[in-house]
């Protein structure tokens, strides 16, 4: 439901195609999460355009080319970003839904351009030093878990927007 609410207020009357820019890698487990998320959305049928996978990952050497072709394809798309990111201890396994634009890289030192109207943020391990070996050694059921969570979240969230004419409220739901 909070993804449908962004999606409305982004754009009330769901004429922006919406695209969605999973980032990471498949080779180190903590930055797999993008990836995973992008693949599942695939798997679900999601009605969304997906830009990295396991298969196709988007990730620091091709996200400018990527982004380029987006913008080069679509007509001023809603893009809903995904990333892991690293955090707190405690904040590990929390997943943020926020609006604008995410700032990839930004965890372990790398200036990449910003990505998203909308973007979803997985702390997948803590953050503070050695962050790629961290990365590396990030537990692969955590991550696969959220990577869940999240492609469920963007899934019913577009399927709701999708299903409700503009400015209709949707009925109660128990997603969130």
């Amino acid at each position: 439901r909070a993804l449908q609410q962004h999606l409305a207020v982004l754009d009330p009357a769901g004429l922006r195609p919406r695209v969605t820019v999973c980032i990471g890698t498949d080779r180190s487990t903590g930055d797999s999460l993008g990836p995973i998320v992008g693949t599942r959305l695939l798997d679900l049928g999601t009605p969304v355009t997906v830009y990295g996978t396991l298969a196709k990952p988007v990730h620091a050497t091709n996200l400018q080319e990527t982004l380029e072709e987006i913008y080069s394809v679509f007509d001023n798309p809603l893009i809903i970003a995904v990333d892991a990111c690293l955090g707190r201890s405690e904040s590990v396994g929390s997943i943020t839904l926020a609006s604008g634009a995410l700032k990839p890289g930004a965890g372990v030192n790398k200036d990449l351009p910003q990505v998203g109207d909308i973007h979803f943020t997985g702390i997948v391990n803590v953050g503070g030093y050695m962050e790629y070996f961290v990365l590396q050694n990030t537990r692969l059921g955590l991550v696969w878990k959220m990577a869940n969570v999240i492609a469920a979240s963007i899934h019913h969230g577009l399927l709701l927007a999708h299903s409700q004419p503009s400015g209709e409220k949707a009925p109660p739901s128990g997603l969130q």
